[in-house]
């Protein structure tokens, strides 16, 4: 058996509370792992075009009020 069938298989004998404490933690680490990618994209360079769009948008007269 592969370690992920057998974390499979623990995490169905796991109490309800211990089963959400797990699904915090992977959706804690999942949200950092995206921050962490956003972060880096933005330094190099990746997003700039999301910047550029938004400064067309409002040279455009386009943007909405929030």
């Amino acid at each position: 058996m592969s370690k992920v069938s057998d974390i499979k298989e623990a995490i169905k004998t796991l109490p309800e509370k211990e089963y959400a404490q797990l699904r915090q933690w992977f959706s804690k680490k999942d949200w950092q792992k995206w921050d962490k990618q956003i972060e880096m994209d933005s330094e190099t360079g990746k997003l700039d075009f999301l910047i550029n769009e938004a400064f067309d948008e409002k040279a455009e007269g386009k943007l909405k009020k929030l």
